[in-house]
């Protein structure tokens, strides 16, 4: 199966308007749909028509007349083959391509607790060919092995922030690291100091998704969510809620968003929490490749 996408400096943000995109898929042909094409199925149906069958391979080439040449290409149209290909295959495909343009630099997962960073973090690795850390395992290794609800109920939730101000210090001066942060970590200015060194990324995840993925695991073992509530839903959202007021700004620092909320939208799906972690994570690819390329274009431009 071959993928690729072509067009010049202010449009080749891949999977958005304007784009050409072509592709091979063995044997038979794949089901185009509303909820894989990102709302160009009017165009895709059209283009059916240039199917051919070659010895028994099928190709087909799309193209999308759309004008204009946005500067960022929206979440909700950079996800239209999600259910079209095999998602794994196409990860490690822009893996390749985004590990070239990254030139070594890490990657830091922000976010509130409970939006996926280390499993996502995890993904991300895996088709970076990087390395991948969690800053509060980082930590909890530093201290002794002592989990950080433990380190905060025993010192104090400032001294754990400047155990985690040290350990993102520290991961900012490596290369080729994907490093899940602690949800609080953007609140310090230094923090983002060290992020800097590489390429942020929010993972925005709406707080009643965060509050059920949260209740179902336990409460117990986040010490920050301090509402009262003998419902476990209702004491995480509640103290999501508190957390959220006081982060918001500090997390639309990231150099880019990844918004859950646009990624099922896209897909179809009522529940987020029944995207994949690898959907999510090709989607994180497609946005820093996406933010790379402006940047390469600005400073041409300079």
């Amino acid at each position: 199966m071959e993928v690729a996408a072509a067009a010049g400096c202010g449009a080749n943000l891949q999977f958005s308007s304007p784009w050409i995109w072509s592709y091979k898929v063995e044997g038979r042909f794949p089901r185009i749909s509303q909820q894989c094409t990102g709302g160009h199925s009017t165009e895709l149906q059209r283009r059916r028509s240039e199917w051919t069958r070659r010895g028994g391979r099928v190709s087909l080439t799309v193209s999308n007349a759309c004008k204009g040449s946005p500067q960022q290409a929206p979440s909700v149209q950079s996800g239209n083959i999600y259910t079209s290909f095999d998602c794994k295959w196409l990860l490690k495909k822009k893996g390749e391509e985004v590990t070239s343009d990254l030139n070594g630099r890490c990657i830091f997962l922000v976010g509130m607790m409970g939006c996926g960073k280390t499993t996502v973090g995890k993904v991300l690795s895996e088709a970076l060919a990087y390395s991948f850390v969690d800053s509060d395992k980082y930590v909890e290794e530093a201290v002794g092995g002592s989990p950080v609800a433990q380190i905060i109920k025993q010192f104090g939730e400032s001294s754990f922030r400047d155990y985690e101000s040290k350990a993102l210090m520290n991961l900012s001066l490596m290369s080729r690291q994907v490093v899940a942060t602690g949800g609080g970590a953007v609140t310090l200015p230094i923090n983002w100091k060290c992020m800097k060194e590489g390429v942020s990324v929010y993972l925005d995840v709406p707080l009643d998704a965060l509050a059920r993925r949260i209740a179902a695991a336990g409460t117990d073992s986040r010490p920050l969510l301090t509402f009262e509530s003998e419902d476990a839903y209702t004491k995480a959202f509640m103290s999501l809620f508190t957390l959220l007021k006081k982060r918001r700004c500090s997390y639309s620092n990231a150099d880019v968003t990844v918004s859950l909320q646009n990624i099922a939208a896209n897909l179809g799906l009522e529940d987020l929490l029944d995207i994949t972690p690898t959907a999510i994570a090709l989607e994180v690819l497609i946005q820093i490749e996406n933010f790379l390329h402006r940047n390469k274009c600005m400073s041409i431009r300079i």
